[in-house]
């Protein structure tokens, strides 16, 4: 008797200390003619053409003079292509620096600079921005060509390319910080701190080949790249969305059988927007089993009402650029901690809270200090590292925290997101937490802004839900009535359409400080 064949959705590629590029073959060897990925104009990709593809495509950039140790900054929505891009640099050994499609010419020509990149790689005109124009003032007076794949990339004969060097430890990525400081900020990868990461969120999530992960966010984003690693551990089908649109893309997810639906607060708040304009009855993501993501704060409330009106829970998380994925809840805590916390720390992260120098117990708030293989191998100005780490290996990540006494965290702040006014130390995001929970509010921001009476003022900056916004009167005594302390309570109330937020959903609050009064 035959013995029954393996269902191509069970078959799980061991990723662990293994390159991109061998998982990449070791995963078209295994399910070829399961898909990869899917978009909102119909075109689809299985693993096996996405193997092919990258192999024509690394011929394509190897004619070039692309090769092993080569640097590539490339800006790409979240698009097929851009898949295949990732998967041909690997091949070729490149190191690649994925940038942010929000990023323009002081940006661009920044990492062009620092990362001495040799080639730029840009669509044309995305999202009516003509990426071409503005890349070529970006580089001009470098020596970087600058290609335009609109969507098509360079092609050739995959018989031409050299050996491959397989290696996780070397120098593969370059990611830079989305933009909260001034000028961005270079985290040197490898291949294993990016598995690292999808170990992670495997752990986590527990994603298999029955999975739709909706890709909403950037491509070029660390989490993308994540998401990409994933797909070859878990044979996963990625449900690729160039620009995310509030009205069409929920219900287009819904209608392809999303199951994973990322990728932070903003998004869920507009799937919840979404099902509740639908008729009684009609569900919006029918086959949904969890809301995954991170990157920015969310309120407790938000958990219970993707549970209320999907019947899936908020997987959430907490990572940095430098360190992708450090923290995730499991599918399996209690809703209480996927509520309230950013979860656990993942398996192989090392996490502890330190105050001026001390290291503190249970229940203290403190900077968290993270250290692991997910960690990256530094700055790209390695004169940055010396302030970033410590003597013996850990990432100052500039959150504050709290790990409760059965090891859950909570991100209470950022260092510098502390308002201190009168020397008294007031955290931004517990007065956050409480206006998300008032009626009229829909979201809100709170920022220091200097005050020559107090040192720091705190102003409130509120999206108002409803017709009629929150007044500062009834702002002030909710609050209180709330138990915060008096000397907590806004001394500023703001007004917003939208908050400004980087690719990742976090709130720019330099902006707002520099809109009311503050600085950047």
């Amino acid at each position: 008797m035959e013995a029954a064949m393996t269902n191509p959705d069970d078959i799980v590629i061991d990723t662990w200390h293994k390159p991109l590029w061998t998982l990449i073959e070791e995963r078209a060897a295994a399910t070829p003619d399961k898909r990869l990925a899917y978009d909102e104009a119909g075109r689809t990709m299985t693993y096996g053409e996405y193997h092919h593809a990258c192999l024509r495509a690394a011929a394509g950039f190897h004619a070039m003079g692309i090769g092993e140790g080569s640097r590539v900054s490339w800006i790409l929505p979240s698009r097929i292509e851009a898949l295949v891009l990732a998967g041909a640099l690997s091949r070729l050994g490149a190191v690649q620096n994925p940038i942010l499609p929000i990023y323009r010419q002081r940006e661009v020509g920044f990492i062009a600079r620092q990362s001495e990149c040799s080639l730029l790689i840009v669509p044309g005109v995305f999202r009516n921005f003509d990426y071409a124009e503005m890349a070529h003032i970006a580089v001009d007076g470098l020596d970087v060509t600058v290609l335009v794949a609109d969507p098509d990339l360079p092609q050739g004969d995959p018989a031409t390319l050299p050996p491959y060097n397989a290696t996780d430890t070397d120098l593969r990525w370059l990611f830079y910080s989305s933009g909260t400081t001034a000028d961005p900020k270079g985290a040197k990868h490898c291949d294993r701190s990016l598995s690292q990461a999808n170990r992670g969120m495997q752990w986590s999530m527990e994603v298999n080949g029955r999975d739709q992960a909706a890709v909403v966010f950037p491509i070029t984003h660390v989490g993308g790249l994540v998401w990409t690693f994933n797909a070859m551990e878990t044979g996963v089908e990625l449900l690729m969305v160039e620009v995310f649109d509030p009205k069409n893309t929920p219900r287009w997810l819904g209608e392809h059988g999303c199951t994973c639906a990322g990728a932070g607060t903003v998004f869920w708040q507009t799937y919840l927007a979404a099902q509740r304009e639908l008729p009684d009855g009609q569900r919006l993501l029918p086959d949904v089993r969890q809301f995954n993501g991170g990157g920015a704060p969310w309120p407790p409330s938000l958990h219970y009402a993707l549970m209320d009106t999907f019947g899936a829970p908020l997987i959430g998380g907490w990572g940095l650029t430098e360190a992708p994925i450090n923290t995730m809840n499991h599918l399996d805590d209690p809703d209480e901690k996927k509520a309230s916390t950013d979860g656990r720390p993942c398996p192989g992260v090392e996490l502890r809270v330190v105050l001026d120098g001390v290291e503190l117990g249970r229940g203290q708030e403190g900077e968290l200090q993270v250290r692991g293989e997910q960690l990256c191998m530094g700055y790209l100005d390695s004169s940055l590292d010396a302030d970033a780490f410590t003597d013996d290996g850990w990432f100052r990540t500039g959150d504050l925290g709290v790990v409760d006494a059965d090891g859950w965290v909570s991100l209470t702040g950022r260092l510098k997101d502390i308002i201190i006014r009168k020397g008294e130390n007031i955290s931004a995001k517990e007065i956050e937490d409480l206006l998300h929970a008032h009626p009229k509010v829909a979201e809100a921001a709170v920022v220091g802004l200097p005050d020559e009476a107090s040192g720091e003022r705190a102003c409130a900056v509120i999206v108002t839900k409803g017709d009629t916004p929150i007044s500062f009167t009834e702002m002030s005594d909710y609050l209180i009535g709330h138990q915060l302390s008096r000397h907590k309570v806004p001394e500023q109330l703001e007004f917003v359409d939208v908050l400004p937020r980087n690719p990742t959903g976090k709130v720019l609050k330099k902006d707002l400080r520099a809109s009311y009064g503050g600085t950047s």
